[in-house]
């Protein structure tokens, strides 16, 4: 049986309201212990959608450039510099300087591998939209080459520069995906030592990892586990097991700010919450299918008590299928879906449902919230059975067989442009669930260096995603951080929590 959310977060309170207990941290063996509710069935960073993908991704490789998100500059990193010569190219000039965690020494060829692998249509990448503007890459030396676009991209620096890391070309042609899953190589600040699904990861700090880089590793190892309770987590941190956590629920938050020997912060991130509702019916006959229906659940869910409770005050109810600041997110004009539990039964009667329906809806973290929206849906006859699996399992099934009701949340890749995820999700491909052919002909004149005809044909789109209710948005995602005092380190509201720049104090 499984314990309920109360029981642990019970728990966690009876420890926090505990004193004496024990204070080992990682400093006496230069260990950096981390948890997370979620972890990639798949660590090859083009395998998986996860955020924990993404951040131990970023730890293990290297992307041309590294983008800073307080500045918004392109530093160098695997490449010195770069510039555009036209629409459609962006040269690169690279180190001389570099090897990979196997020995393999980095150039152009690894560049023009990784792009090729990229750019073509075959290969199995979990997030398209992070590749998806890619045409190929030219060599034009050791150390040089082109990178080719299919149309103009205006954002293809910021993916070129975080989430399109660059692959050993000899070591991936030879073990694919599953030898890359098993034993990642990459050029990062930290090499992958153990890979151990279900159990833990263990990166150690690279010695030969490239002088003057843009990462610099202070802290000896790293070690990840997936601990799905949130008051477990917790419980972890209090009694030594553990040096870091996020997504601390609030109540356990407040408990544990000011606490001798720990340290608390909050912040907001490009994180939204969503419900995705299946209108083309790749999933089969269903109730979703009907536009009234949508309408009928988008009325039925009340965001904003939920964003308070579970979420943090700090979080926003969202009306546009975006997060606020990236380029393009504009919910000017956009149908707007208050709580009314009266109207979402009124509407689920001129559909045909007066005494409600039955229907599956598949999460896969976030249990609390999930468990949230099926209660509030209850309310107006919509009896929601929860199917609680793993992100690549919810992501096979929506691709092959449909999924008719589902919770989710995206990161955008810490992308702040519009196309991370209007591009994922309603451009057509395996993961839009509306193809609806209007949105995806909008978002396809944003491929277009005019600023004004981008905020144009995007707000468009939004406007239909909304009206025709494919998603509800949620709200914003509002992190808690807690860790042990001794450790240094800064949140970043990217979501990528930078462990490399951590230290020691």
């Amino acid at each position: 049986m499984r314990i309920s959310q109360v029981t642990i977060y019970a728990a966690a309170a009876a420890l926090l309201a505990c004193s004496g207990l024990p204070a080992m941290a990682g400093k006496s063996n230069d260990t950096l212990t981390w948890l997370s509710n979620s972890e990639p069935d798949n660590i090859d960073m083009n395998a998986n959608t996860l955020r924990e993908g993404i951040i131990l991704g970023r730890h293990i490789w290297d992307a041309l450039m590294e983008f800073d998100p307080k500045t918004g500059e392109y530093l160098p990193s695997l490449a010195k510099s770069f510039k555009w010569i036209d629409g459609t190219t962006i040269q690169f000039e690279l180190r001389d300087d570099v090897v990979f965690h196997n020995g393999e020494k980095f150039d152009a060829d690894d560049v023009v591998y990784t792009m090729k692998f990229l750019s073509d249509p075959s290969s199995k990448i979990a997030a398209t939209s992070r590749s998806k503007f890619i045409a190929g890459a030219e060599k034009l030396g050791p150390y040089k080459v082109n990178v080719k676009l299919k149309t103009p991209f205006p954002a293809a620096m910021q993916y070129l520069s975080t989430v399109v890391p660059i692959y050993p070309n000899e070591y991936y042609a030879k073990v694919g995906q599953k030898g890359m899953a098993r034993k990642p190589v990459g050029t990062g600040p930290y090499k992958a030592t153990e890979i151990s699904y279900g159990k833990r990861f263990v990166l150690e700090k690279f010695d030969k990892y490239m002088k003057g880089g843009p990462k610099t590793p202070h802290i000896g190892k790293l070690i990840f586990r997936r601990i799905e309770e949130r008051g477990t987590q917790m419980a972890e941190l209090l009694s030594g097991g553990a040096d870091w956590i996020w997504r601390v629920p609030p109540d356990l938050a407040k408990n544990l700010d000011g606490r001798k020997g720990f340290t608390v912060t909050e912040g907001e991130t490009m994180r939204i919450g969503f419900i995705q509702m299946d209108a083309s019916g790749k999933a089969g006959e269903h109730p979703m299918k009907k536009k009234l229906v949508r309408q009928a659940i988008s009325y039925a869910i009340d965001r904003d008590t939920i964003r308070k409770t579970l979420s943090g005050e700090a979080s926003r109810v969202l009306h546009a299928a975006c997060f606020p600041s990236q380029f393009g997110c504009d919910d000017t004009g956009l149908k707007r879906y208050s709580y009314d539990p009266a109207k979402a039964k009124a509407l689920l009667a001129e559909a045909g449902y007066p005494n409600g329906f039955e229907t599956p809806i598949f999460a896969y973290r976030d249990r609390p919230i999930a468990e949230a929206l099926i209660g509030q849906l209850r309310k107006v006859g919509i009896t929601a059975k929860l199917t609680y699996v793993s992100a690549g399992a919810i992501r096979e099934k929506r691709r092959k067989e449909g999924v008719p009701l589902s919770f989710g949340t995206w990161g955008s890749s810490s992308i702040n442009d519009v196309t991370a995820i209007l591009g994922n999700w309603f451009q057509g491909d395996a993961d839009d669930n509306a193809q609806d052919k209007k949105v995806i002909d909008l978002l396809n004149q944003g491929n277009t260096t005019d600023q004004e005809v981008r905020k144009k044909v995007y707000n468009e789109a939004l406007k239909i995603i909304a009206e025709e209710a494919y998603w509800l948005p949620l709200f914003s995602w509002v992190y808690n951080y807690a860790y042990i005092d001794e450790l240094d380190f800064e949140p970043s509201a990217d979501e990528v929590p930078r462990f490399w720049n951590a230290k020691w104090k």
